[in-house]
């Protein structure tokens, strides 16, 4: 099981319901049964606007990605989705990495909602769950922003060992409060109360996948012919930016365009993400 305990799904659910009505938007939420499990979107925007799919990294949720773009549903109808085995409202699946399984899943969700032409934007694990949709069946996606992605370059393994990994295990069995902070100035550019608390959490009341990512070969790059952008952040420890651009560069044909959030970490500041929101607006 994703979460250790009932009371520790009900703490992170009460966080996910506090965010989601701190947005102050207009949503409907609808729970899409899939071959994978229960799956959990929040709606907003005109349903006549061409449909975005947004989706979220590890350890975070629907609402706190929607929070990172208040003004993406001016001019798309947003499905936000949350993210199977992590601390959210859909089931506690957690699908293998390895195989197309994420990609399958989110492509079934798209056909259970009558979704065509689709925006698709993902952000860390978001990302790889992106990519792994374009293996598998590109038909249904127009184009794809993919931001700190998962999936294309690993950073350095003893540096994340040290930096994050070892005081990540010291919270997970002290709940020290210092060791997560550890963790967040690394991951994050700036963080709010609400990403402390969700992150705190989180890590102390779910089985979180510590396994390695895997890479996209350059065979499977060389076969997505959907428009790319992507969005690499230059501080980010766990998936550097100059080097994931160097190798987008050489494997990906269908690479639109390409940005260096200079400075950023894993998780961009609200200015970076407001340049991000643009790029999708403008696009």
């Amino acid at each position: 099981m994703f979460f250790k305990t009932k009371a520790g799904k009900e703490k992170i659910i009460t966080l996910y319901n506090q965010k989601l009505k701190d947005l102050h938007i207009e949503y409907s939420d609808k729970i899409v049964e899939t071959t994978f499990g229960a799956s959990n979107i929040i709606i907003t925007g005109d349903i006549k606007n061409p449909p975005l799919v947004l989706i979220h990294g590890t350890g975070g949720c629907a609402p706190q990605i929607l929070d990172s773009f208040p003004n993406i549903s001016s001019k798309y109808c947003v499905y936000a989705i949350d993210v199977l085995a992590q601390p959210t409202k859909s089931a506690e699946n957690r699908l293998d990495m390895k195989s197309l399984d994420y990609g399958k899943w989110l492509i079934e969700i798209i056909k259970k909602l009558k979704l065509t032409e689709v925006t698709l934007v993902g952000f860390s694990f978001g990302g790889f769950i992106s990519l792994k949709t374009l293996e598998f069946n590109e038909r249904y996606i127009k184009k794809v922003f993919l931001i700190a992605p998962v999936y294309i370059v690993n950073g350095n393994p003893f540096l994340g060992l040290f930096k994050m990994f070892m005081p990540l295990k010291k919270f997970i069995k002290t709940n020290d409060k210092q060791y997560i902070k550890k963790v967040m100035d690394v991951l994050f550019s700036e963080y709010d109360d609400f990403a402390f608390a969700y992150m705190s959490t989180t890590f102390q009341n779910c089985n979180m996948d510590f396994s390695p990512l895997p890479i996209i070969s350059k065979k499977s790059a060389k076969n997505i012919t959907t428009p790319l952008t992507i969005i690499a952040a230059e501080k980010d420890i766990m998936f550097p930016g100059r080097k994931m651009i160097k190798r987008a560069k050489r494997i990906f044909p269908s690479l639109n365009e390409i940005i260096l959030l200079e400075n950023s970490k894993h998780v961009p500041n609200n200015k970076d993400f407001k340049i991000i929101e643009d790029l999708i607006l403008r696009n």
